[in-house]
């Protein structure tokens, strides 16, 4: 089994979540834990799309085992919007700021709106050390808030409450986050494919 994995971004709170799955079995290290503090591209049309050209961009340049992930928010009511274009839903803005600039865009679109149902899709691309690729997915349905609640996590947390809670994303520990999240999901099947694969000695499971 390999002992280090690369993450294709510069994220730490994603670093974290995934390192806090793995535990101590595996080393998750970021870019910026190799001196890259650079815009990964990411101008495909779909998640696997961006997931796999981050994939394959970091592979290339440090020939390390490299994990890339693109998440998306499909909102119901929106036609399944923002979608692949999440991350910068409000348009490119200060990135300390980008977060609550497009959650603001999304509730301003859902005013009024009684349908508030919605899904967080991750789809993982894991380029191994001979360059094959594979494709993992993690899908969690849930509602959009009609406010931000809770100041953990990132992204749209503070916004999303998870099917069958009563909290938002941002307002759980890490773990209990981990354990029903759209990455947690898609991490935990890349984590036991990774363990077949290591048994089995072959990438052909």
């Amino acid at each position: 089994m390999i002992n280090k994995l690369l993450l294709a971004t510069g994220n730490s709170h994603k670093v974290f979540e995934i390192q806090a799955i793995f535990g101590n079995s595996l080393s998750v290290l970021s870019l910026k834990d190799l001196g890259y503090s650079g815009d990964i591209p990411e101008d495909q049309t779909t998640l696997e799309g961006n997931a796999r050209e981050k994939a394959e961009w970091v592979f290339e340049r440090y020939r390390l085992p490299c994990l890339a992930d693109d998440t998306g928010l499909e909102v119901t009511a929106l036609g399944g919007r923002p979608g692949v274009y999440s991350a910068r839903y409000a348009g490119e803005t200060d990135k300390a700021f980008q977060s609550e600039a497009n959650i603001a865009k999304l509730l301003k679109e859902m005013s009024g709106i009684t349908d508030r149902t919605a899904r967080f899709r991750t789809v993982l691309a894991y380029v191994d050390p001979q360059g094959f690729i594979r494709f993992f997915e993690g899908i969690v349905c849930g509602e959009i808030a009609d406010s931000p609640r809770g100041s953990a996590g990132f992204g749209y947390d503070a916004v999303f409450i998870p099917e069958g809670f009563t909290q938002s994303f941002a307002e759980m520990t890490p773990e209990g986050k981990n354990e029903i999240s759209h990455r947690g999901k898609a991490i935990k099947a890349f984590a036991e494919w990774l363990q077949l694969f290591s048994q089995a000695g072959n990438r052909d499971i």
